[in-house]
């Protein structure tokens, strides 16, 4: 699947940023609230990479 280490990364980040946004979206009570889901989807996806590797 992902295999490459711009790949892995680039999912990373997308996951933190789509998590942050839709946490926005759903509406979050602040930016500092949302930002810590965005972390929550960052390790999960990191989780996923290092055990898919």
């Amino acid at each position: 699947m992902i295999h490459s280490h711009p790949v892995q990364l680039a999912a990373m980040i997308a996951a933190f940023t789509f998590g942050t946004l839709i946490a926005l979206l759903l509406g979050a009570a602040s930016l500092g609230i949302a930002l810590t889901f965005g972390q929550i989807a960052f390790a999960a996806t990191l989780v996923w990479v290092l055990l898919k590797g």
